[in-house]
């Protein structure tokens, strides 16, 4: 691993091509490396957890609307579309976009925990469509998602976007294109620019993750995934990029990514090489925003303690700034504490997600944000006794961390009964947390999957999808056309394509 700083451009000065953050991220993804078993098999869980989890968002509306949008161009050289079946096929950069959005919908696939927090399997739906159209084969897909992974990781340690108001998915759009890089086998320069192209069309504000909800965080991904297709595909016919796109004097760093991104320096593998930023990250046990994964195990465990819930007077969460002001009372967002909120609000909410799980003593990605659940009495109330505070020392234990995986995650929760006693406890990691209680393995990826897929698809289609992951590195291209989950008859919704939008 070598570590690379980054000089920010002066106006009417020049910097050198070879040192831009694009060309540096161009040369790793250009380079070929050996694959290792532990890659392998990350690779391997994280589509079979996008698997699962797309497959239980497919009768959503966000994914309804982009699967009806994809269906507008079928492509018999193409790639599949998730729950139909793989006979089928589609233009890739629609591909991508609709099973991008089924992937997001539910907020509960992978994540990455550093100065940036964003969730890398968003990269595998547009790879895998552009694999499935260019006939690549198993190995070529594998290096390609793990290059993807590695550059995701790499941009979030080094540049944070959460702070200037910028939506995570602007570190993905490059992440993706240095992945289609190296599943292409591209030379630098035509990478380089594509990421530019890539980096500079994914640039959005945080509005789509505050105040009245729309899908937008759904889309997001499948969007950035589209303009990384069509990034790769100018640069492969030699079109030129806006150039230096980060470093420039109006550039992304110096025009929107002013604070805390001061001394960039970025850690990238050297050639040759293995690409293990896949294993830094770590998957979701819940359906909600990761910070609250560790508040759900942290309720169940209280839970016990409590005798009656309806005699709880206060409930203060302290945790780390990220949880305080994106999920918690510190956001000053009225709609986190708002039954009439959409999923997308309260799967972000703190103090939502504590007291339905600390109720239930369980989570469900549906039932625990149905329209019934959410407007319970009781639920309001004790949702209103609670607030979030930011706090010293998990800031320490999150901010001050350098490895990804040693951020304290969790928080400390302290309950006051009406009698005055005070129950407190705390959990740093998420019990599926690779330092939790119950981390996941390939096992528990299958019994997610099992669990969300359950009814959707028959048992044979299950065991050939599993069996075709248990194989991948020796994947040839027509069994990489395969690489999909097709769902029972009649279980797809289609009322969506019955509406003549423009295509």
């Amino acid at each position: 691993m070598k570590t690379h700083p980054i000089k920010l451009q002066k106006p009417g000065k020049k910097t050198v091509k070879k040192n831009h953050l694009a060309w540096l991220i161009a040369k790793m993804a250009s380079e070929d490396w050996n694959l290792n078993k532990d890659v392998i098999e990350m690779v391997g869980n994280r589509i079979i957890d996008n698997a699962g989890v797309a497959v239980a968002a497919l009768n959503r509306e966000a994914v309804k609307i982009a699967r009806a949008q994809a269906m507008q161009f079928e492509n018999r050289s193409g790639a599949t579309l998730i729950g139909l079946n793989s006979k089928k096929k589609f233009d890739c950069q629609w591909a991508a976009w609709a099973n991008a959005v089924a992937v997001r919908e539910l907020d509960f696939h992978d994540n990455i925990m550093a100065k940036e927090t964003c969730h890398p399997g968003d990269c595998i739906p547009t790879i895998l469509a552009v694999a499935q159209q260019r006939n690549c084969n198993g190995k070529d897909l594998i290096k390609a998602i793990a290059t993807s992974y590695e550059t995701q990781l790499r941009l979030s340690m080094s540049i944070a976007l959460n702070p200037n108001k910028i939506d995570h998915v602007g570190h993905l759009g490059p992440a993706i294109t240095s992945g289609i890089g190296r599943l292409l086998k591209l030379d630098i320069e035509t990478i380089y620019q594509a990421i530019q192209w890539s980096a500079h069309t994914s640039i959005f504000t945080r509005q789509g993750r505050k105040g009245n909800l729309s899908s937008w965080k759904a889309y997001a991904p499948g969007l950035v995934g589209k303009n990384a297709i069509d990034a790769i595909d100018r640069a492969i016919r030699g079109d030129k990029s806006p150039s230096p796109v980060w470093e420039g004097d109006y550039g992304i760093i110096s025009i929107l990514l002013e604070k805390e991104n001061k001394n960039i320096k970025i850690n990238l593998p050297e050639k040759n090489e293995s690409r293990n930023g896949i294993l830094g990250t770590f998957t979701k046990e819940h359906s909600a925003g990761y910070h609250g994964n560790a508040l759900i195990d942290l309720a169940f465990k209280m839970r016990k303690k409590i005798k009656n819930i309806k005699q709880i007077k206060k409930i203060n969460i302290y945790s780390k700034k990220y949880t305080h002001i994106v999920m918690g009372s510190g956001s000053n967002d009225n709609e986190k504490y708002s039954p009439k909120a959409s999923r997308e609000t309260l799967d972000h909410s703190a103090m939502y997600i504590f007291a339905v799980a600390l109720e239930d003593g369980a989570w469900h990605h549906e039932k625990s944000y149905s329209k019934k659940r959410k407007n319970k009495l009781d639920t309001i109330k004790l949702w209103r006794k609670i607030k979030t505070f930011e706090s010293k020392s998990w800031n320490k234990k999150y901010y001050d961390e350098p490895d990804p995986l040693k951020k304290a995650q969790g928080a400390k929760v302290e309950i006051e009964l009406m009698n005055g006693l005070k129950i407190i406890d705390q959990l740093e990691f998420a019990n599926a947390h690779p330092n939790g209680k119950t981390p996941f393995g390939r096992d528990e990826y299958i019994n997610k999957m099992k669990i969300l897929t359950k009814n959707i698809i028959h048992k044979q289609e299950e065991n050939r999808f599993i069996n075709l992951i248990g194989n991948l590195e020796k994947l040839k291209s027509n069994e990489i056309k395969t690489l999909n989950i097709v769902c029972k008859e009649k279980h797809l919704d289609f009322k969506k394509n019955n509406i003549k939008g423009i295509f």
